[in-house]
Parts: C-alpha cells; structure tokens; sequence
C-alpha cells in the first residue's frame, strides 16, 4: 500500500507539474479576441481566459484519471515487486520454525532480488549442514560420555552385589581407566567449544618447534608400541598460537602411533615450507597401518569416528576418544588453514596441514 501510494503520487506530482507549466505558459497568450487571417472565417478565437478555463477543466479530468491509473498499476506493479520479498519472508519465517531444508529457488531474470534468493537459499544450506552435524555432535557426545558412566556403574552394582569375590586391586584399575576416559572426552569437548566460541590469540610462532615439543611427549608412546618416528624438522615460520598448534600435532602423531600395526609400524613427520606455495608452510605426518578407502577417510574429521568405525579399540594404549581429528579441523580452521587426508597406496594416511607464512621466529620469540 505504502508503495502504491508513493506510485500515485509521484504520478501526481509529474501531471501537476505538466500542468502549472502550461498554465503558466498560457499566460504569455494575448488577453485580447483573436479573429482568422482569412476572411471566408469571421468566427472569433477564444480568449486567453476561456483557453484556461478549458485547460483547467481538462487537466482536473486529466489528473483524475491519472490517479485512477496510478493507484491500479502502482498496486501490481508494488505487488510484482514485493512477491520476491514475501516468498523471503515466508522462507525466513519457516526457518524460525526449524524447517530449513526449504529453498526460495527464485525463477526470472537475474537481479537483485535472485542474488538475494541464492544468497538466503546458500545461507539456509550451511545453516541446515551445520544444525545436523551439531545434532550429530551431540548424540555421539552423550553415546561417548554414556559408556564410560554406564561401564562404571555395572563394575560397581557386581561389587557390590559381591564384595567377597571381587579382586579390588583389579577393579580399582579399570575404574580408574574408565573414569580416564570420561575425563578425556569431557576435555576435549571444551577444548572444541572454546574454539568455537572464541578465536586464539596469534603470534609469530614456528610450526618446527611446536612439532618438536609435540615429537617429545610421545617417544615413550612409540617406544612402547615398537613404532620408528622419523622427523625432518625444517623451520616453518608462521603467525598462530603455539599451544594450539602443540596440540594439534600432538593429536596427529596419537593418531599416527594408535592407528598403526600392531609392531614395526613407522612414522614420518616432516614440516617446512610448502614447496609449490612459498607463502605457507606444511606439517605432514605419514604413517603405516591398516588400507583404508576414501569414504573411510572422508569421515575421519567427523566427531567421535574413528577408522573402524565408532568402536573403540580395548587395548588403552591405542584407544583414542575419536575427537583428534576434530580438534586439529577446529585448530586449523581457527589458523586459516587447510588439511588433506590422504590414504597411502598399501595403507595407512598422510595427514598434510598448510597455514600462512610468517617471518622468521627470533630464538628468543621461540622460546618464549
């Protein structure tokens, strides 16, 4: 309505002002009667003063239509414009309502308002993406949390149902696993949401050292599982947080050492700048194990999966949480980066992690 009005009367402001300027040209008109130049016609010419009259009387006809047409095309064509618009809103508001797999898909020719429709409909796609893998999280996240609780409550119901015949010593071991494994979970969930509630603070770091810090924390893992790590650590000068970089090497190299054979596995990890872009650097760590396809590997970065799958492992010492790859994904997004899961050709996966460039850490910076 606002915008048939607006129509009508800008179409009256135009006639209005067509019309004053004929008035006032009209004045120009000699005030007196005018006869023919021929004289077979004697008939007088109308005076200036009747001219006007005429010219008022027909511009008020004139203008009355003009409104009449304004207000009847002024009302489609508001209404041809605002249809984009409501099929909007209506998208909008059903989205409200939790249902976003619905799609404006405007039709037509391409202008402002089908730009506006892909980007409302693009936005609804990531928003719909986003909803089922936080449902996702959160199923699998109350599956992980559910199973330590419920292992530890039937170990306490049998020895309390027995206490005689329990071996305690042995008992309290595997609730102390158990609960391990709770604590685990439970931290690394935080750890996820506080990377996505809040952005790291960035620093000019070296991915080499992170690496190393990270290589250190598990010789003894690797010499436990008769695992060989070999690294060539290169400086790979870059701007990010150290801590979170520390962890998301140290969740690669788990990874490497858990999901490898069970002895004489290996372990390559390499960093340095990236040798096909001169402004990123690369972390790669490569390791043995078990063939896997390429739909396995697409779903190692989803929470709580693993390569077998969502069942874990019963050896402790190869048991992960399923959430490593999760975290250096949120890490590395957090980094402006990028990472490649790749499955080698007689097993295994080289896992490749790119971040920007940054200058050269001082060994002063880097040991700060």
């Amino acid at each position: 309505m606002r915008l048939t009005l607006s129509y009508t009367l800008f179409t009256l402001a135009a006639g209005v002002l067509s019309l004053a300027v004929i008035y006032v040209a009209m004045k120009y008109v000699p005030n007196y009667p005018l006869t023919s130049s021929n004289p077979r016609y004697r008939s007088d010419a109308p005076s200036r003063q009747e001219i006007l009259d005429s010219l008022l009387r027909a511009g008020g006809f004139a203008l009355a239509l003009m409104t009449a047409v304004g207000l009847t095309g002024g009302w489609f064509i508001a209404g041809r414009v605002l249809r984009p618009l409501q099929d909007l809103t209506g998208a909008a508001r059903r989205a409200a309502d939790g249902a976003l797999e619905h799609r404006v898909a405007l039709s037509g020719p391409r202008d402002e308002f089908t730009e506006l429709s892909d980007a409302f409909d693009d936005m609804l796609e990531r928003l719909q993406r986003s909803f089922e893998a936080q449902q996702r999280f959160a199923a699998n996240a109350s599956h992980e949390l559910r199973t330590p609780l419920a292992i530890t409550r039937t170990m306490l119901q049998v020895a309390a149902a027995d206490p005689a015949g329990q071996d305690w010593g042995r008992l309290v071991t595997r609730l102390q696993d158990t609960n391990q494994r709770g604590i685990e979970i439970s931290e690394a969930l935080l750890q996820l949401a506080a990377l996505d509630r809040t952005p790291p603070e960035l620093a000019p770091t070296d991915l080499a050292t992170a690496t190393r810090e990270a290589l250190a924390t598990v010789q003894d893992e690797a010499r436990t599982h008769g695992t060989t790590v070999t690294a060539s650590l290169d400086p790979a000068p870059t701007t990010g947080n150290p801590v979170l970089l520390r962890q998301a090497a140290l969740n690669l190299l788990h990874n490497a050492l858990r999901h490898n054979h069970p002895t004489g596995g290996t372990v390559t990890v390499t960093t340095g700048p990236h040798r096909h872009h001169p402004d990123r650097v690369r972390l790669t760590v490569t390791n043995t194990g078990p063939p896997l396809g390429p739909e396995t590997v697409a779903t190692l970065t989803e929470p709580f999966l693993r390569a077998r799958g969502r069942t874990a492992t019963t050896d402790p010492t190869r048991r992960g949480h399923g959430l490593g790859l999760t975290i250096v994904t949120a890490v590395i997004s957090a980094h402006h980066g990028e990472l490649q899961l790749s499955p080698g050709p007689d097993g295994g996966l080289t896992v490749t992690l790119d971040l920007p460039g940054g200058r050269s850490v001082t060994p002063r910076a880097r040991a700060r």
